[in-house]
């Protein structure tokens, strides 16, 4: 009887390993920017992030496929040269998010305010920012701080992304190793 039960849960634990061997990447996502709320910036990392299941260096067929074929409700998108850009059908005054494809990969995944009912976690409180010091409480000291009269450009290398605050207009970008981004500091 003994070695019955060890039997079915030896069975049942190679069974289950089995089956989480087979699930879908897009499970181990750690922030959709839309559906997961991580609260602490510390976890956040751009490799991580996703945009409606699109990560950076995902091929640009996947990227059409899931932002410009795939119909997402609210959002009307559009391939512009390298970019495919993400309108809000409610208040299409300019593109609310998007990507970047540069040499057939994804390497640039950006948000701004007007994506702020959409986003979830963190970067909806850092989008609703009404200035830098609240972006600095929410995400900690950035890397390299470059503030003007006009605004700020807070870098955080180290996590991959670089948030423009000018007056009431947030901008967060996510990339690795982009040199244009991380170009002006």
């Amino acid at each position: 009887m003994k070695n019955l039960k060890a039997e079915c849960i030896w069975t049942a634990s190679i069974i289950l390993m089995s089956l989480l061997s087979l699930s879908p990447p897009a499970w181990a996502e750690k922030y959709e920017l839309t559906r997961n709320s991580v609260e602490e910036a510390k976890e956040v990392n751009a490799g991580d992030i996703s945009l409606f299941r699109v990560k950076l260096g995902d091929p640009e067929a996947t990227a059409v496929e899931a932002l410009v074929e795939a119909r997402i409700s609210g959002v009307r998108a559009e391939q512009e040269g390298t970019f495919i850009l993400l309108w809000d059908k409610d208040n299409p005054t300019g593109a609310m998010a998007g990507v970047r494809i540069t040499d057939g990969k994804v390497d640039l995944i950006f948000i701004n305010n007007r994506f702020a009912h959409k986003v979830r976690g963190v970067f909806r409180h850092i989008l609703g920012a009404k200035s830098t010091k609240e972006i600095r409480d929410l995400l900690g000291p950035e890397d390299f701080p470059n503030e003007t009269l006009m605004g700020a450009k807070l870098l955080y290398e180290k996590q991959g992304f670089l948030v423009n605050f000018l007056e009431r207009q947030v901008n967060v970008e996510f990339c690795l190793g982009c040199q244009d981004l991380f170009s002006g500091f």
